[in-house]
This record gives C-alpha cells, sequence and structure tokens, in this order.
C-alpha cells in the first residue's frame, strides 16, 4: 500500500479497557505513517493507560473531559469533528459501542463521535462472552448501518467451550483499515471527476386538493446517499428532489431543485439532462394523478361516496430515453413478482444504460428502510447481485457500476 495516511487528521478514541495497551502501538504507528492524531479518551480509559504516554507519542495533549483541567479551557467535540479526516476506536469496549449506537452522549469521546462529519472505524475489544450477546450485536449492527467501519475482533474461546470472538485486532491491521478507506476515498474521487450528474429522488405528490394527495412511502434516502457518493467521487451534482423526508441532508456543493408533482419533476429532469452526461432515476414517481384536482378542500358531509377519476402520468425515463443520445440514463425497478423479468424489460422499454433492480419480497429492501438489497442489470447484459446493505453502501455500489459503464 501506499502511504495514504501522510498528513491526514485522525482522531483516536480510547475506552476503558485491557486492550487499551494496544492503543500506544496504534497511536504510534499512525505517528509514524505521518498522520496527525488527536487522542480523545474516557475517564475509564485513563486506569488503563496514562494521558502522559499518549500526549508523548502523539505531540498533542490528550482530551479527556469537556473543560481542560488546567485552564478551564472548552474542549470543542464539534472542532473536532470537523478537522478530522478519520475517528478509530479502539479499544471499544462494549459500554461504548452501546451509547455510539444509542447516542447517549456521557463523555467527551462519544459526543465526538456524535458530532463526526468523517468516517468512523471501529475496533471492538471485550471478553468473548460479552461480544456474543444479543445486545451487542444488536448495537454492532446499529453502527454497520451508521456507515461505521467494524475491525472484527480476534477469536478466542467463550465460558462454553466454543470458539468465539473478543480480543481486539492488532494495531497492524487497524492502520491497514485506516489505509484501504483513504485508498478507496482517493480512487472514487477520480472516476467521476468532471461528470454532470443529476439525480432525482423521494416521492411524487398528486394533489386531490388543496390537502390531500396521491403520493407513495419512498423517502429519498437512496437518491441522496448516491448523490453525495457521486459528490464526493468528483462529479458535479443535481438533485431534482419531491417531498422527502426532512431529515435528509446533500454535501455542501450539491445543487438541489424541489419540486412536488411528476409533471415538476419531468420538466426539471428534462431541463437538467441537456446539460449533463448522467441521468439517475432513483425517485419513485407516481404513475396516475387525478384528472381534475379541486382548487378547495373537499368536505366529508357533502358526500357519503368519492369517486377519483386518475389518468396516467408522464413517464420521466421513458421520455428521457428518447433524447438521450450519447448520455448514460439509469433507473431504478420497485417490484414485488417476477423482479428479474420486469426490471429487464423496462430497461429495453425505457432505452436505460442501467436498471437497478430492489424488491419489496426482501426484507430490509425498498422504501422507508436504511438498507436496501439491490441488483444491477446493465444493457451489455452484465448482472451484479448484492447482499442486503446500507444505503450508503448501496449508493457505493451503484457508482462503481456507473464509473464501469463510462469505461466501457
Amino acid at each position: 500500500m501506499n502511504n495514504s495516511l501522510n498528513g491526514k487528521h485522525i482522531v483516536l478514541g480510547i475506552s476503558g479497557g485491557i486492550a487499551a495497551y494496544k492503543s500506544a502501538f496504534l497511536l504510534r504507528l499512525l505517528v509514524k505513517k505521518g498522520a496527525e492524531v488527536q487522542v480523545v479518551i474516557t475517564p475509564n480509559g485513563k486506569e488503563f493507560i496514562t494521558p502522559a504516554t499518549l500526549a508523548a507519542l502523539s505531540g498533542k495533549p490528550v482530551v479527556s473531559e469537556f473543560f481542560a483541567a488546567n485552564t478551564g479551557e472548552w474542549h470543542s467535540h464539534v472542532d473536532l469533528g470537523l478537522w478530522a479526516d478519520l475517528m478509530i476506536v479502539a479499544p471499544a469496549t462494549a459500554s461504548t459501542i452501546g451509547k455510539m449506537a444509542n447516542g447517549i452522549a456521557d463523555n467527551m469521546l462519544i459526543t465526538t463521535y456524535l458530532s463526526a462529519k468523517e468516517q468512523v472505524i471501529v475496533a471492538p475489544a471485550m471478553d468473548l462472552d460479552m461480544w456474543a450477546h444479543p445486545s451487542t450485536r444488536r448495537n454492532v449492527e446499529t453502527l454497520k448501518k451508521d456507515g461505521v467501519i467494524i475491525v472484527e475482533p480476534q477469536s478466542g474461546f467463550l465460558a462454553s467451550g466454543l470458539t468465539g470472538k473478543g480480543r481486539m485486532e492488532e494495531p497492524e491491521a487497524i492502520v491497514e483499515a485506516a489505509e484501504t478507506y483513504f485508498e478507496e476515498i482517493e480512487r472514487c474521487n477520480r472516476d467521476l471527476k468532471g461528470r454532470r450528474i443529476v439525480i432525482s429522488a423521494g416521492p411524487t405528490y398528486e394533489n386531490i386538493d388543496p390537502v390531500r394527495f396521491i403520493g407513495n412511502y419512498s423517502s429519498g434516502k437512496m437518491g441522496f446517499a448516491l448523490a453525495n457518493e457521486c459528490y464526493r467521487r468528483g462529479a458535479d451534482v443535481t438533485v431534482v428532489a419531491g417531498p422527502v423526508d426532512r431529515t435528509l441532508t446533500l454535501d455542501a456543493g450539491i445543487r438541489r431543485i424541489d419540486v412536488v408533482s411528476a409533471t415538476e419533476m419531468l420538466e426539471a429532469m428534462k431541463e437538467e439532462f441537456a446539460i449533463s452526461d448522467i441521468a439517475v432515476m432513483a425517485a419513485a414517481v407516481a404513475d396516475y394523478t387525478p384528472a381534475e384536482p379541486l382548487d378547495r378542500k373537499i368536505k366529508r358531509e357533502h358526500t357519503d361516496d368519492l369517486v377519483l377519476r386518475l389518468v396516467k402520468n408522464p413517464d420521466i425515463a421513458a421520455e428521457l430515453g428518447k433524447e438521450k443520445g450519447e448520455r448514460l440514463l439509469i433507473g431504478f425497478a420497485l417490484e414485488t413478482d417476477n423482479e428479474f423479468e420486469n426490471a429487464l424489460g423496462k430497461m429495453k422499454r425505457k432505452n436505460l444504460d442501467m436498471i437497478v433492480l430492489n424488491s419489496l419480497r426482501d426484507k430490509g429492501a425498498g422504501m422507508m428502510t436504511d438498507t436496501n438489497k439491490v441488483t444491477i442489470f446493465t444493457s451489455d447484459g452484465k448482472e451484479r447481485r448484492y447482499p442486503l446493505k446500507s444505503k450508503k453502501e448501496v449508493a457505493s455500489d451503484i457508482a462503481d457500476a456507473i464509473s464501469t459503464l463510462l469505461v466501457r
């Protein structure tokens, strides 16, 4: 591997476990690789390794409390999160993992984690039976869904005599995980550089009257995750967003156009696609809209039965497919039956270069989830199947497939 850690800012979080002695070796390796390291240690962590040792190795005072003991200076966890390129928590005890997973911000390490904008790597360390406990497993899975990289602990023997895991991985392996992360970032930053990409995201709402609409359960999470991923790989990204989950955020630098209806989304997508290299139709566009939307609220007491006449909305992907030329057009297919056949048929009918299939029959996939399970088909006949992953990880897989299309 090349020296991808040189010049990187790393927060090293140390919690209170016997494996804390390994953190000194980890810190020395990071510094030797050229990284600038700020140590944040829990109060319990100081029972296992002295801050003086860590400060000597890092060249920086160790942060443990919210206020410095001698000067009363405020230690800003927010500033640490903005400064860092990476956060490593090693060792991460069962208690620390539980607090990270559930947002229990009772020490400086956890508040720093909750403020982190950077990637986080966690190296668990605990009794083997604690690692095997269902509550620990749930907390670890929660961190994985949040995009945290887990460096799996080493194997040993449980009290029952069976083999299990729990011992913190060696510092060299943790450093390797950090190097792999930065090398992947460097690779990703190159593959979409200079490309203009427009991505649709979320649902569309079709008005029945001023207070009611026809819509769907799409949150926009997949489209926003993909937009952030493409932007981080160097693309110039525009998102055409329907009424998405309000908690979703886009990286600074991504342009956002808000729309409500399918007609509005079509107009925005056509305008943006005309000046883009790639369009990704990640939105769940309503297929139908009321034929005669009312400008006044329908009163329940005025009628016992209400019949809505619906008409078809424009097919945005098909419309863009008619005029795509040499540009790339990527679609999504959410299916409940005959998934592969329906997805391939849609790709051909709409003149798509690639289609991302997910099925509502797969638990954890589709709308209103933080995870997805997809199969990617491309027009050259290739097929890629993936296991259930966080939508952030799925976005990376989709961006990889897009990058492959650009060089074929």
